[in-house]
């Protein structure tokens, strides 16, 4: 089993869906991979920043749930990040109703020794010249790096990003980022162009719709569990990427066939997310229903086909 290191934003969220709203609960991509991660009963540590407005529960759940916390840092009267954001009835798109950089503004992260030599950095999605300074201070070359990223940051920050993808392992983005990072509409041609950029796999999110993993001209598509209701969607990509990595640095396999199978555990994931606001789902999960919802996934997509 391999150690698994986080970086990416630790923050609060206000969340209004058409089924209510919160105020401020926590939020960031860093809480959505750890929790998700710690299913597989691996040993992670986040790099993020905080204010000293945020609780102390929630460094603690961080710790309950053997996430090392040594290197979150608290600035002392500082605030943490805060998004607020609307989502439409649909649930498939949402308005940013407030960003607050706060002290993510002048984040520099500092990789705890003891994770220096970690086998998987999990690079959640975070200005590009943060993520390569976390790459950068690795002591050796990890196993596998996994890139997380947005439109946002092929709009304002393309050339710093280009900088991390040709160092990354795995990219994970959604359709529409594919096809705006490539110039191509055609998923297919959009994974070709972006594995030439340096990721040896590609996975492109598609939402409801399920996940594609593309890796030197194969590809795997796992469906999305269809589900009742989805009360909020917010962070299914970060507990995606969460259930990936935690997977794998549970496994050390980190061939196609494996990653066949990461696939499926953080889409698995990422459909329980869905059912609360914020990581509430992800903080009260049992094994047993990861795996009874895993049994789902299993019968949803295996069939026997008589070929003539």
């Amino acid at each position: 089993m391999g150690k698994l290191l986080i970086v990416g934003s630790v923050a609060f969220d206000a969340i209004e869906t058409p089924f209510g709203k919160t105020d401020k609960i926590l939020g960031g991509a860093a809480p959505f991979i750890g929790l998700a991660a710690s299913q597989f009963d691996v040993e992670s540590a986040i790099v993020s920043v905080v204010g000293d407005d945020f609780p102390q529960k929630y460094l603690d759940l961080f710790a309950e749930n053997n996430i090392d916390i040594s290197a979150i840092e608290v600035v002392k009267g500082g605030k943490t990040f805060f998004w607020s954001g609307k989502y439409h009835n649909d649930l498939n798109s949402r308005d940013t109703l407030e960003t607050q950089l706060n002290v993510l503004a002048d984040f520099n992260p500092k990789v705890p020794h003891h994770f220096k030599d970690a086998e998987i950095v999990m690079l959640g999605n975070l200005n590009p010249s943060v993520q390569l300074s976390v790459i950068e201070q690795m002591e050796v070359r990890p196993k596998l790096i996994i890139l997380d990223t947005m439109n946002f940051w092929m709009d304002s920050f393309l050339d710093d990003l280009m900088k991390v993808i040709e160092k990354v392992d795995v990219i994970t983005i959604n359709d529409e980022e594919a096809r705006q990072l490539s110039g191509e509409y055609s998923l297919v041609k959009a994974a070709e162009k972006i594995h030439a950029m340096g990721p040896k796999y590609v996975v492109i999110k598609k939402g409801e719709h399920g996940a594609l993993l593309f890796h030197n001209g194969d590809v795997f598509f796992a469906p999305a569990l269809p589900l009742e209701e989805v009360f909020d969607p917010t962070g299914a990509g970060d507990t995606f990427a969460g259930g990936f990595s935690g997977y794998l640095a549970k496994t050390d396999d980190y061939s196609f066939e494996n990653m066949k199978n990461a696939v499926i555990h953080g889409s698995n994931l990422a459909s329980f997310n869905v059912e609360k606001f914020g990581t509430k789902r992800l903080q009260n999960l049992s094994h047993e229903e990861v795996f009874k919802r895993l049994q789902q996934f299993k019968s949803l997509t295996q069939f026997d086909i008589k070929l003539t």
